[in-house]
């Protein structure tokens, strides 16, 4: 762990080029008008593999960064899978791992919206929405399936703290629902839920705005990070920064007051679209 250590001290003390996550994490901090004050970080070993080459490791980095923006001080906190092979006692090759976004046949997930039938109603609570969102953030509630990919699964248990009803069950293909370790493909899969709050006019249903600074903590952020019409990943706002703009939680990768954003994510290309939802309205 000290050479790990090392290791990561000389990573964010070293300029790197324009493809790094770090260097596009300290420009968008740059653009922000906001400083990295202090960065911790922790690691722990979930996997060793001993080869005659020498021996692969994997484990979770927990960083947390403490930003300042103006007056304001706030934390964000990233959590994400690494690989590294020690050859001779020397880190090499260390780098992320895993699937950190979905990647789907969309004509699969598309869901049938029901639109006829009594409009239902709900009042949105946005307060247990977000805080159920910072409770479980970087753990899984046991009374829900955990999913390689968890993104969206984690944003739908959020909108249902926060009171959305569900409807649809038992067809897959139909509303938004999770019930006896059975679930909609709205709920667990991004590009689905991106067209269900677009196209459900009953119970859940998103209310498209033009930016991200029309939106409010509760509301719910869709990625398509290749700008290819397949929508990736998904966010939950659950604060805003000093100039007003979202900050959101997030599983797959499992992050804490993010900018809303991206734009240091491995995922991030310049081809990313964004779409806003407020909820609840």
């Amino acid at each position: 762990m000290e050479k790990l250590r090392a290791y990561w001290l000389e990573f964010f003390e070293t300029e790197h080029n324009e493809i790094s996550w770090w260097k596009r994490k300290k420009d968008l901090c740059k653009k922000r008008g906001v400083e990295i004050v202090r960065i911790n970080g922790e690691g722990s070993i979930y996997e060793r593999m001993i080869q005659r080459s020498g021996e692969t490791v994997h484990y979770l980095l927990h960083i947390t960064f403490l930003m300042k923006q103006k007056d304001h001080f706030y934390m964000e906190e990233n959590v994400n899978a690494y690989q590294f092979r020690l050859v001779e006692g020397e880190i090499v090759d260390n780098h992320m791992i895993g699937l950190p976004y979905e990647k789907v046949e969309k004509e699969k997930i598309v869901p049938e919206t029901i639109r006829n039938g009594k409009i239902e109603r709900f009042s949105y609570d946005r307060l247990a929405a977000v805080q159920y969102a910072e409770r479980w953030w970087n753990s899984y509630n046991p009374a829900y399936r955990k999913f390689d990919v968890d993104c969206t699964n984690y944003v739908s248990q959020c909108l249902r703290a926060g009171g959305a009803p569900m409807r649809g069950a038992p067809n897959r293909n139909q509303g938004w629902w999770y019930q006896n370790n059975n679930w909609s493909y709205s709920w667990s899969v991004a590009h689905s839920l991106r067209w269900y709050l677009d196209g459900s006019t009953q119970g859940l249903k998103g209310i498209a705005v033009d930016s991200a600074s029309d939106l409010s903590p509760g509301d719910i952020i869709c990625y398509d990070f290749e700008g290819d019409g397949r929508w990736d990943h998904n966010t939950i706002v659950v604060s805003r920064d000093n100039n007003g703009m979202p900050l959101v939680n997030a599983h797959t990768d499992n992050s804490r007051h993010r900018y809303w954003s991206y734009e240091d994510s491995t995922a991030y290309t310049p081809n990313i679209k964004y779409k806003f939802f407020r909820i609840g309205e």
